[in-house]
């Protein structure tokens, strides 16, 4: 079992706010990044571990060996029964994924680690790591973000909002906030000073075995 200082940082944000961006700074820097968007893309993936549970519960969703995620949205949009079914068959590979990566950079020395949660307060895994930081802007530069994507509509932007948690909840319950409405490096230099603060610290949530 690794001796050294673990903590395990919870980095989240609502849509529009740049927490990829933020992300991509902590993994620059030389910090270990879970990208849990990730994490289910390789899931769904041929051959990942949630094509055959999810081809049993919502066959039509499944195509070539792989989950069609815009199918899958098709099958549990709205249904609200749908949804928690599909979470019951995922959440427990994600977080089986997420133990064996915790597990892998303790092992190899890591004193900080950062799990890319999206919907961190949603799935109440704001529990399950020793801090949380919530990546924020303004209300104006967010939606301007969002409505350049392709496809992205107010109708998509306004139901994607109602279905996250208001982001002043989020900068109330965060234990520290990064600001994406200033420059790059402004921002990159509040993930510096975050990283130098966190290093070192004894987090309490997840220790590694033997």
């Amino acid at each position: 079992m690794s001796s050294n200082p673990f903590f395990v940082l919870g980095l989240t944000g609502s849509i529009g706010m740049g927490k990829s961006t933020v992300s991509a700074m902590f993994s620059e820097k030389g910090i270990p990044v879970l990208d849990a968007d990730e994490v289910v893309h390789k899931l769904y993936a041929k051959g990942g571990a949630a094509v055959e549970p999810v081809q049993k519960e919502f066959p039509t969703a499944v195509v070539d060996g792989a989950v069609s995620r815009p199918l899958l949205s098709q099958c549990v949009v709205g249904n609200e029964g749908a949804m928690r079914r599909l979470e019951a068959l995922v959440h427990p590979l994600v977080q089986q994924q997420r133990q064996h990566f915790l597990q892998q950079m303790a092992a190899a020395g890591h004193q900080l680690v950062v799990l890319d949660i999206p919907l961190l307060y949603e799935t109440k895994l704001d529990k399950e790591v020793d801090a949380v930081a919530v990546v924020s802007a303004s209300a104006e530069l967010q939606k301007q973000r969002v409505l350049a994507r392709p496809g992205m509509t107010e109708e998509k932007f306004s139901a994607i909002l109602a279905r996250q948690v208001p982001d002043e909840e989020k900068r109330r319950r965060a234990d520290f906030v990064i600001d994406t409405s200033v420059s790059l490096e402004e921002t990159g230099g509040h993930v510096t000073a975050l990283i130098a603060a966190l290093k070192g610290r004894q987090g309490s949530v997840w220790q590694p075995t033997a």
